[in-house]
């Protein structure tokens, strides 16, 4: 008796008298049921065991045929191709940011030729990577996204729309590709990754690991790192130089007061409630008593209050002006962690300002003339961390962040594209005698200087 294998809104049906590897028995279908994911595996497992089997899963949309890419893979792109290919069509590829991780995703869907699905992380990037995909494949792409609902051939969806739509989906494309692949890992999202058959997997990323540790899902999603490259190794050569240099302020009297308040106040919580804090587990676990401790809640606002501190003190601006002094003709970009000090910065040195709630028409003009040198600085909070094309900058001058290396990694990759003479500089300003100090060197750890 023949197998047959179906897909039904997230899952596979699979009709035969042989259980399969990942499967469970539904009384409600008779027949077993196994997640899309496990696609590829149960195929595999049905021709090594030479069942016979009709295969009635992929129903993809209407082909279309890609074009040849004109524009040669360097050295470093093709190994990681071949890596991924040579890994069987799955696994991570994790590269700086500006290391041309886009194209080899295009050379990736041109060799096999087979139906799409790109999943991003924001909207701009949506259209970032439908405007590459139909330039250098000459194919148009379906959006799934920012009020757009057409499946094509090749399609590009943000996180969140193919999260709603995983079981439409699930059965359309032989070929994911993860933009930005640690999103995949998130709570929520990682049921498209469980969600869809498709065989070939591709993630892109530059860094592979999450603060939360959810990235152990990823090679059961995607594969494991198959290539991975550093940043120190491509400078010089395919990016540019640079180096990290650190500058250390004094918070003034007034500041050092309220932040010893504030962290005595916290560590007198965290002994109250019996908490210590080694890991982000034990983090976490502060947040969640916090929901329904008072002392565990006035804990995490004192943190809180230390860290706002200890991260918009008054001499970094100091130090900021010092800088912008010493680069008036560079490009620079400004990090702050906070909405309030970036508006602060805007506001007292005129410097065109960027967050989250900056109208995409006003974004786009603003990213339009830091590109063509009318304006040489910008400033912002986490906005341009990803998922936004960013023009080249030389100088990034970090005033405060998380311990996060992937957010680092993205910020310093802001001012890595090669160009003639170019040494591109990082400057993290750092608040002395605060926690600050460790946050810089866990976001640094892995990064050569």
């Amino acid at each position: 008796m023949s197998m047959k294998l179906e897909y039904d809104r997230g899952t596979l049906v699979i009709r035969g008298q042989y259980a399969v590897p990942y499967s469970t028995w539904d009384d409600r279908i008779s027949a077993f049921r196994a997640p899309a994911f496990r696609y590829r595996d149960i195929v595999e497992f049905l021709r090594r065991n030479l069942v016979d089997f009709s295969d009635y899963v992929i129903n993809p949309p209407p082909r279309e045929e890609f074009r040849s890419i004109p524009v040669p893979l360097r050295e470093y792109q093709e190994e990681a191709l071949n890596s991924w290919l040579s890994s069987g069509m799955r696994g991570v590829i994790v590269l700086p940011t500006g290391a041309g991780k886009t194209l080899i995703a295009l050379k990736a869907m041109e060799k096999l030729g087979v139906s799409t699905l790109v999943v991003v992380p924001t909207i701009p990037l949506m259209r970032q990577w439908s405007s590459e995909i139909e330039e250098k494949l000459g194919v148009s792409t379906g959006l799934m996204g920012g009020g757009e609902k057409d499946v094509r051939f090749v399609t590009v969806a943000t996180y969140d729309s193919a999260y709603l739509n995983a079981e439409v989906l699930g059965d359309k494309f032989m070929l994911a590709v993860f933009d930005e692949v640690h999103h995949l890992a998130a709570e929520g999202y990682s049921h498209i990754g469980e969600m869809l058959a498709a065989p070939y997997r591709l993630g892109l990323t530059a860094t592979f690991e999450r603060e939360d540790g959810r990235h152990f899902l990823l090679p059961m999603l995607v594969g494991g790192i198959v290539y991975s490259i550093s940043p120190r190794e491509l400078a010089g050569k395919h990016l540019a130089e640079y180096e990290i240099v650190r500058i250390s302020v004094d918070l003034s009297e007034e500041e050092k007061r309220e932040y010893k308040s504030a962290v005595e106040e916290y560590k007198r919580g965290l002994s109250s409630i019996g908490l210590e804090i080694r890991s982000p587990d034990d983090f976490r676990q502060l947040v969640k008593m916090s929901a329904t401790s008072r002392t565990a809640r006035d804990a995490l606002l004192a943190w809180n209050k230390a860290r706002r501190i200890a991260i918009n003190s008054e001499s970094k601006l100091k130090a900021l002006e010092n800088l912008l002094s010493a680069h008036k003709k560079d490009k620079v970009i400004i990090f702050t962690e906070f909405n309030d000090m970036a508006k602060e910065i805007s506001r007292r040195y005129l410097i065109p300002l960027i967050t989250h709630r900056t109208p995409e028409k006003e974004r786009n003009e603003i990213l339009q003339n830091f590109r063509d040198g009318i304006y040489t600085k910008i400033v912002t909070s986490k906005v341009l961390n990803e998922g936004i094309d960013v023009p080249d900058a030389r100088v990034a001058i970090i005033l405060g962040g998380t311990g996060s290396r992937r957010e680092f990694v993205q910020r310093l990759g802001r001012v890595l594209r090669k160009r003639a003479g170019k040494r591109a500089v990082i400057y993290e300003v750092v608040s002395k005698g605060t926690k600050e100090v460790s946050i810089s060197y866990r976001r640094r750890r892995g990064v050569n200087n």
